[in-house]
């Protein structure tokens, strides 16, 4: 089936209650569900061992949708809690899109091969996507609230902001829980933040990020019409608050720029350290070194050593 509204690359079907997506043979619901399950503080979406519960927010409607796989690739969404939806075509896109099915990956693991690094372990995780943040102030939020401090504490700031000012969706006695919107947020105090143990100038990035998505001064469909890496950076990095690491995460996992990449992520360091089998992080110029050879791959390089760390 197909729509004008989507890509003509994105097959899927209707299938009584639910949808089928099509996947690219370079694809694993299972290795990306090991990821979506790194977490167990996540809170905008439930991962078992072999489906995934989340609310969507779309146009006006908010649905719960459950996704499963056939044979670990055909994707099988089904509508839940009586959310079935009319807007068909945005749930496939989105799902389409949060899993990263438009990208051929084959590039990525022809480059890994010859590698001298990726080569030892990028085939053990076989149909690894870059698991996506499609909304920019989710992706712009949890960037700021990531800065500086672990990955088990951003999870715990992520989950108070959502569960005091995001909404959800009830089934079986359970919350799913939808990321505020920028308009839930841009009239906020500072010290409605400060109160979630967020420090004073992360509650200010974070309102003003809000602000300027509502007020149309930054849009995800600026950004990607710009289609340039660092021209992109450098509009996300003239926003305060923004540094290289967040505008490259941004790139990475919302806006989907191959060639993005957040060379001063600990996680990347330690990562190297681990493929190497070092005792020490490399330093910087030895990273840029790797990295000449990962071409416009950086961004599925980085979240492969990524993998490793989980």
């Amino acid at each position: 089936m197909q729509n004008q509204f989507l890509d003509p690359a994105i097959k899927w079907e209707e299938n009584g209650e639910s949808l089928k997506i099509y996947t690219p043979k370079e694809f694993s619901f299972r290795q990306n569900l090991k990821y979506l399950s790194r977490s167990p503080n996540e809170c905008l979406f439930e991962a078992t061992e072999d489906k995934i519960i989340r609310a969507l927010s779309l146009h006006n409607e908010t649905v719960l949708i459950e996704i499963t796989a056939e044979n670990d690739t055909m994707l099988v969404v089904r509508f839940l809690a009586d959310t079935a939806s009319r807007e068909k075509e945005a749930v496939v896109k989105y799902v389409y899109e949060w899993f990263d099915l438009g990208t051929d990956i084959r590039p990525f693991y022809d480059l890994a091969k010859r590698d001298p690094i990726l080569h030892n372990f990028v085939h053990h995780f076989f149909g690894l996507r870059i698991m996506g943040i499609p909304d920019l102030f989710e992706a712009l939020a949890w960037g700021i609230m990531g800065q500086q401090i672990n990955l088990a504490f951003a999870y715990t700031l992520k989950r108070r902001l959502v569960e005091k000012f995001g909404t959800f969706v009830e089934h079986d006695g359970r919350k799913y829980w939808l990321f505020p919107k920028p308009e839930a947020i841009a009239h906020l105090q500072i010290k409605d933040l400060t109160e979630l143990k967020m420090t004073g100038r992360k509650s200010e990035y974070l309102l003003n990020a809000a602000k300027l998505l509502l007020h149309d001064e930054l849009s995800k469909e600026q950004l990607l019409q710009t289609n340039n890496v660092k021209e992109v950076e450098k509009i996300l990095t003239k926003i305060r608050g923004i540094g290289p690491w967040t505008a490259n995460y941004v790139l990475m996992r919302c806006l989907r720029f191959p060639n993005a990449f957040p060379i001063d992520d600990v996680g990347l360091h330690n990562s190297l350290k681990l493929a190497l089998e070092r005792d020490e992080k490399p330093v910087k110029e030895e990273i840029l070194s790797f990295s000449e050879g990962w071409a416009e791959w950086k961004s599925y390089a980085t979240f492969y050593l990524w993998r490793l760390l989980y």
